[in-house]
């Protein structure tokens, strides 16, 4: 038995150098990764389709983190304190800037001191549309009274005319149309700003960000063609949609938006403006009404009732979509379809 042991035990001792090599390995291993990871730039975002830009940008180094997630939107939302905790570790923070995110104005100058900010909006070549009134677009004039998201009646006839432009401005919009990811000549214009600051502010990976931005460029230029001959059958027809943010779309792609329910989705019409609504849809042979995920689409209900007009739902800032660098062609996409399905079928 002790010379068939012998032999055994001398086999087992040889192996077990070799066997000892891969477990010794894998803490070495699992280290690297963490520092991998570690080596990642913290970044936050504000909005989805901004997160999904970066996110296409940094894949292979990290994901950033976004602020208004789910079906939140920019227009009112209220900071977290995980959103303050995020802010205040990042080291690159993107936004589109005050006029759509003007919760984040004051935290970004309390908490993001030490990141380095970018204000999408500020990306050179990008395309402002000054923002929108008069017709149909315009809520204030048409009606003297409208009623404000806290339920309050205020006179629009009141103010004189350059306090009106200072409260236009404190309302989410500023001097322009602010949802300029709409157009995705304007993505590519920001993607470029984005792919500049992360290479700015980590170097190590400069090579992966433009590689990935070059590949997104390629997409975006795909995807706006591809829109294109999506709605191109139905771009003549009219329709009036929830809030007025798709004056970028329109303009890229020449579909005819008629009118808006209102111009900042905050603040809910009277019941003078939604008659006006109902009476423009009749008047201009609006083929569909579009609601949008986050509001109460009782009022579209309300302004089709009567009408042939069909009802449909828009979502520019893919509240209903999965957060990830897919989320802006899904988005983009989404509002295509939603355009031909409802106003084919009108």
């Amino acid at each position: 038995m002790k010379r068939a042991l012998g032999p055994a035990l001398k086999i087992l001792a040889l192996r077990m150098p070799a066997l000892a090599i891969p477990v010794l390995a894998i803490p070495t291993l699992l280290f690297a990764g963490t520092m991998r990871a570690a080596d990642a730039p913290v970044v936050v975002t504000s909005i989805k389709p901004i997160h999904s830009l970066v996110s296409a940008i940094m894949q292979g180094v990290g994901e950033p983190e976004l602020i208004v997630d789910g079906a939140a939107s920019p227009h009112t939302y209220n900071l977290k304190p995980s959103n303050a905790r995020a802010l205040q570790d990042a080291k690159v923070i993107f936004w589109v800037g005050p006029g759509l995110e003007a919760f984040l104005e004051k935290p970004l100058q309390a908490l993001g001191r030490d990141a380095s900010i970018a204000a999408l909006d500020d990306a050179p070549g990008i395309v402002k549309l000054p923002f929108r009134e008069g017709g149909a677009f315009e809520p204030h004039d048409d009606a003297p009274e409208h009623e404000s998201a806290s339920g309050q009646h205020e006179s629009a006839s009141a103010a004189p005319e350059h306090e009106h432009d200072h409260a236009e401005a404190d309302h989410d919009h500023g001097a322009f149309d602010t949802h300029l990811w709409l157009d995705p000549m304007n993505a590519k214009a920001m993607a470029a700003m984005i792919t500049t600051t992360l290479v700015a502010a980590d170097p190590a990976n400069a090579l992966t960000y433009q590689g990935n931005a070059k590949a997104l460029d390629d997409k975006l230029d795909a995807l706006d063609t591809e829109i294109k001959g999506m709605v191109a059958p139905v771009k003549d027809k009219p329709f009036i949609v929830f809030h007025d943010a798709y004056q970028y779309f329109e303009h890229r792609y020449g579909i005819r938006v008629a009118g808006s329910i209102t111009v900042s989705p905050e603040t809910i019409p009277g019941a003078e403006r939604v008659s006006e609504i109902h009476r423009k849809v009749g008047e201009l042979g609006a083929t569909c009404v579009f609601a949008e995920p986050q509001f109460e689409p009782r009022l579209v209900n309300v302004i089709i009732e009567g009408t042939r007009a069909k009802s449909g739902v828009l979502d520019p800032e893919a509240a209903t979509l999965k957060a990830g660098p897919d989320l802006y062609f899904n988005l983009m996409r989404g509002i295509a379809n939603s355009m031909k399905d409802c106003l084919s079928s009108a």
